[in-house]
């Protein structure tokens, strides 16, 4: 029943912006916190920024100063506004919901993953 959608991934130059959507869909009655996770090639997996429903963030090292994360509760939704992008941000990025509250119960969900590639 739920879903997370993510969008917004390409192709861009060192330096250019892109912005990452994510929106949970179904009866949803709550989130604690949702986030943005990268996976390159032969790396593990890492957090680069999650936000709570309360508005508090917290960011990967590499990013602070460039991406920025922000929700909007009412739509269940997620972004993250990328700018002065370097080719080491290359990597799958994937969707996170932590907690995520139905009348079945509380689970993680992710996303699919979208390709975020930066070329120098």
């Amino acid at each position: 029943q739920v879903h997370l959608v993510e969008s917004g991934g390409g192709l861009v130059q060192a330096g250019g912006s892109l912005r990452l959507s994510c929106a949970a869909s179904g009866r949803i009655f709550s989130i604690n916190a949702m986030g943005w996770y990268r996976q390159a090639p032969g790396k593990q997996r890492e957090l680069v920024a999650a936000i709570t429903s309360g508005g508090s963030t917290n960011y990967a090292d590499s990013v602070k100063g460039r991406f920025a994360i922000s929700r909007d509760n009412a739509k269940n939704t997620v972004y993250l506004q990328m700018n002065s992008l370097k080719p080491e941000d290359t990597a799958v990025y994937y969707c996170n919901a932590d907690q995520l509250w139905t009348e079945e119960g509380v689970y993680d969900y992710w996303g699919q993953g979208t390709q975020v590639t930066v070329s120098s």
